[in-house]
């Protein structure tokens, strides 16, 4: 999409009732106009957000801020150089913190997005909780989600209340309250500044209050990031169609649980899967 087709797609949804708009992909700060897209949506009356793997984040602190945005996402699945120069194949680790730490000083409220894999990183778990002890962060385990040739096996997917259950013996766990439509389900530590959640989309699937909707970075609205199904809303819009009926054609066909493909994760293989990977979903 080109910048003038995201703004005209992002406001058609917000006449639709969207309060909400997170940039994410992929990458979004890649982008060589992501400032200006950036300073397009903060005309809108939502609240705008991002996440970001941070490599670019510094070049960006400036436009966020004069964008009204807040809040960023930080996608960090561990806190060890050479580890994390494995899982990224980028040597930028030291970068990464750098920003993280630059944007709590600039005043965003930080949430660490954490993708637990068995055997992999899960040893971190205590390292993640232990920032939160001094740093108003909100760190966010996620359980790991199968995507197109992203290597998922249900073997490698942590249920989060086996973390609950050996973080309380270190760190005691007090439940927040969760919104009506969050995705997360959030706990405080005693004594620490910031908090830890877990999202938990396998082994306790929150479909029942999603509202989300996500626009791919080649205009395809998917109502479910399990679904299947996409709905074109860049070729109409090109054309100089109105897209609202097939915005809501979209919406109408969501699946009650995850995109309608499976119910069970522990029985799935990823290769049944109809969908794209996840740097290709975008959004």
């Amino acid at each position: 999409m080109q910048r003038d087709e995201i703004f005209t797609l992002a406001e058609k949804f917000v006449d639709l009732g969207v309060t909400k708009i997170r940039l994410t992909g992929g990458e979004p700060l890649a982008r060589k106009d992501f400032a200006n897209i950036v300073s397009d949506l903060s005309r809108l009356r939502i609240e705008l957000t991002l996440t970001t793997n941070a490599f670019l984040l510094h070049k960006h602190f400036d436009t966020l801020q004069e964008s009204g945005i807040r809040s960023v996402n930080i996608s960090l699945d561990t806190l060890q150089p050479d580890r994390f120069k494995k899982i990224t194949r980028r040597d930028a680790y030291n970068k990464v913190w750098e920003n993280i730490n630059t944007a709590i000083q600039r005043g965003f409220r930080v949430k660490l997005n954490v993708v637990l894999l068995k055997d992999v990183n899960d040893d971190e778990v205590d390292d993640f909780v232990k920032l939160t002890e001094n740093l108003p962060i909100h760190v966010r385990f996620i359980e790991f989600m199968p995507f197109h040739k992203n290597e998922w096996q249900a073997e490698k997917v942590i249920d989060h209340s086996e973390i609950i259950a050996n973080l309380n013996a270190s760190y005691p766990l007090f439940k927040l309250k969760d919104g009506k439509h969050d995705t997360d389900r959030k706990f405080g530590v005693l004594g620490h500044d910031g908090t830890v959640s877990f999202i938990s989309t396998l082994s306790h699937p929150f479909c029942d209050h999603c509202n989300r909707l996500r626009l791919t970075a080649d205009g395809k609205l998917k109502n479910c990031l399990f679904g299947a199904e996409e709905f074109d809303l860049l070729s109409p819009l090109r054309q100089g169609e109105d897209v609202e009926s097939i915005i809501r054609l979209g919406v109408s066909k969501k699946y009650a649980q995850l995109g309608g493909q499976f119910t069970d994760y522990k029985s799935l293989h990823a290769e049944d899967l109809t969908n794209r990977s996840m740097i290709q979903i975008g959004g």
